[in-house]
């Protein structure tokens, strides 16, 4: 979340880039909580040098023997009144605490001004080495006609999007996922296995709790959820930790299942695997002293590329403008890979820096070398990648005339040395 501090003392800047986003928020709420606090944190300090006076006066009265009973009457009725005031002190930064637990994230500098998806902007496009120069069929009928994905029965099992995966389509969902652990691995990130569960207390760190709990599954009668995402628990594997300079930058890659309700979603992009309440995702997360964020927020970006590039596919990177970014991030960069059947580009993975915004929130801190004191780091996640979209994106760009599809050589040895899915 966002430094008390700082809304207090840049409130003009805040609320600009609040605007930016698209969000007419009213602060007043909280500067009259500030006001109440500091009004009352005056008064304390107030009651505590009178106390302290009436200490002393005290002492020096009863070493002359004088009877002070009333004087110390006095002085528990402002001890009492001391104890009062600190508890309205506690009430009020908590309610300052939960006022900015919804507040989103401020855009950085670089940051494109928009209001929407229509604003962002293309840094750079990848040409892949896969073509389909035909009436390309869209990932949902390739997977059916070939018996690799059952979309009535896993919507028979469970409802609307989800999924039942059979054979070969089984074997490529399994094979992208150790390919893109094994490349990322090999590229100096260390693999962790987190819970696919979640509390409260990591929600709340990453920026889920509470205002998106609509989008959660949350389990009956427990403080527990299924995550969304990886990013939740490898990012709170520090929360209440101190990390030593030394240790900067960490880099963790993660498979883990994904379950979200995402309300609201409709139309085309909830047919296939496109947008499903359960998916697979291999995921980057970073750790990072402040001065290093962006840079290594462009390197977290080129690892993700890695797995398209290494798959032959057609993307595109485009910068999210203020109005497009989530909720927690300060900058992202969105992949968008090709998908022919659909003639549209389609997001893949999204990367971010989240600046200490996360890091805040689930106070992580690291103690910088020879200095006093701890810092906020910083934090960044990306798909490295969703699986299901790639395994849509590889059905449609390596489709053949005859129905069948080619499995890129990376995958080859993955697939047990299969080349092709076919009926």
């Amino acid at each position: 979340m966002l430094d008390a501090g700082f809304v207090r003392e840049n409130r003009e800047t805040v609320e600009h880039k609040l605007r930016s986003r698209g969000l007419q928020l009213d602060l007043s709420g909280f500067f009259a909580l500030d006001e109440q606090r500091r009004t009352t944190l005056r008064e304390v300090e107030d009651l505590k040098h009178r106390s302290n006076l009436a200490s002393k006066e005290i002492g020096e009265a009863k070493a002359r023997g004088e009877d002070m009973e009333s004087r110390r009457e006095e002085m528990r009725k402002v001890k009492d009144r001391i104890k009062d005031l600190d508890e309205v002190v506690r009430s009020v930064e908590l309610r300052m605490s939960d006022f900015l637990l919804n507040v989103p994230n401020l855009p950085g500098d670089s940051v494109p001004q928009g209001a929407s998806a229509e604003n962002n902007v293309e840094v750079r496009r990848n040409e892949g080495s896969v073509r389909v120069e035909f009436k390309a069929a869209t990932h949902v009928d390739l997977g059916v006609k070939l018996g690799i994905l059952d979309f009535a029965r896993g919507a028979k099992i469970t409802g609307a999007r989800f999924t039942l995966y059979r054979g070969q389509g089984a074997r490529l969902e399994r094979s992208l996922i150790n390919f893109m652990l094994d490349t990322h691995t090999s590229r100096g990130y260390t693999e962790v296995l987190p819970p696919f569960i979640a509390n409260a207390d990591s929600l709340r760190g990453t920026g889920n709790l509470p205002k998106f709990e609509d989008d959660l599954f949350r389990l009956k009668d427990t403080n527990y959820f299924l995550i969304p995402t990886a990013e939740v628990p490898v990012t709170n594997i520090f929360r209440d930790e101190i990390l030593a300079e030394s240790d900067l930058p960490i880099r963790y890659v993660a498979y883990t299942p994904c379950f979200r309700k995402e309300a609201g979603a409709a139309g085309q992009e909830t047919r296939g695997l496109i947008r499903q309440h359960q998916f697979n995702k291999v995921e980057l997360v970073h750790f990072s002293r402040p001065e290093d964020s962006y840079q290594l927020h462009e390197a977290l970006t080129n690892d993700a590329e890695e797995i398209l590039k290494r798959l032959g596919l057609t993307y595109r990177v485009m910068l999210l403008c203020t109005g497009d970014l989530g909720f927690s991030s300060a900058k992202t960069y969105d992949l968008e890979v090709w998908m022919p059947g659909q003639n549209a580009f389609v997001e893949i993975s999204s990367c971010s820096n989240f600046e200490d915004y996360q890091a805040r929130r689930a106070n992580i801190r690291y103690k910088p070398a020879g200095a006093k004191g701890t810092r906020l780091v910083h934090t960044l996640n990306g798909s490295g990648l969703a699986i299901g979209r790639t395994v849509a994106a590889l059905l449609e760009n390596y489709q053949q005339p005859d129905g069948s599809v080619r499995i890129p050589e990376v995958l080859v040895p993955y697939m047990n040395g299969a080349s092709i899915i076919k009926s």
